[in-house]
């Protein structure tokens, strides 16, 4: 175990939570690499806490895709496959577009002006270097889209498949190269929504997605 973890102590938190946000971080930054065993006894000792935390913290990062239990060898950070990652935007792009969709019919004038803030702060994320801020900043702009659909169980579906895509995400942003189609999709999105036009909105927010496939697939092809 090569990573030299700290544990990013919260006093609102639950240890497990911790724990999971300590791990998870450290996977996505690639400090714990694809296929490491996550074994915890070790891991109770680089963070001074007991198993249990840990075991916890472990099952919740298998329920985002980041860890995967082996038979007899125990658990180990989940390798990104073109097919894992396929299978979620796949589900992700069908649920985006329907929430684009309702969202151009359901979204006030406030949540409209939300979205436009959104979208100006994250483009000012893409400036930090800060790839967990970016992505932060990216969440909120399809949060509020997603609360504008007035549909909490589209909503409750889509973060949970939002939680199994986040190391995409992150993998996606962590090439600047990207920031420029990102924003101009963004403002597209925006548009459509102001217009309340439903066919370039859902076709703006397709592209959106397919453009991160074809992206991740090149970057998960020249990590084999």
């Amino acid at each position: 175990m090569t990573a030299d973890l700290t544990l990013n102590m919260n006093a609102y938190l639950p240890l497990r939570d911790v724990v999971f946000q300590t791990l998870r971080e450290a996977i996505l930054k690639g400090e714990l690499k694809p296929g490491e065993r996550l074994m915890e006894v070790q891991l109770a000792e680089k963070l001074g806490v007991s198993r249990t935390p840990i075991r916890e913290a472990i099952r919740m990062l298998e329920q985002e895709g980041l860890a995967v239990t082996i038979p007899r060898r125990g658990a180990e950070v989940a390798k990104m496959t073109e097919k894992d990652m396929e299978d979620v935007l796949q589900i992700r792009e069908a649920l985006d577009e329907l929430a684009v969709s309702i969202a151009c019919e359901q979204i006030s004038l406030e949540q409209l002006e939300m979205l436009k803030q959104a979208m100006r702060e994250f483009e000012e994320s893409t400036k930090s270097g800060e790839i967990k801020k970016i992505a932060e900043m990216d969440v909120l702009f399809h949060d509020v889209i997603y609360q504008a659909t007035g549909n909490p169980k589209l909503v409750n579906m889509l973060n949970n498949l939002r939680e199994q895509m986040y190391r995409y995400r992150v993998e996606y942003l962590k090439d600047e190269k990207n920031y420029p189609t990102l924003i101009q999709e963004h403002k597209q999105i925006v548009e459509g929504l102001s217009k309340k036009d439903k066919e370039k909105v859902t076709a703006a927010m397709h592209m959106h997605v397919r453009n991160q496939v074809v992206a991740v697939k090149e970057i998960i092809r020249e990590q084999e």
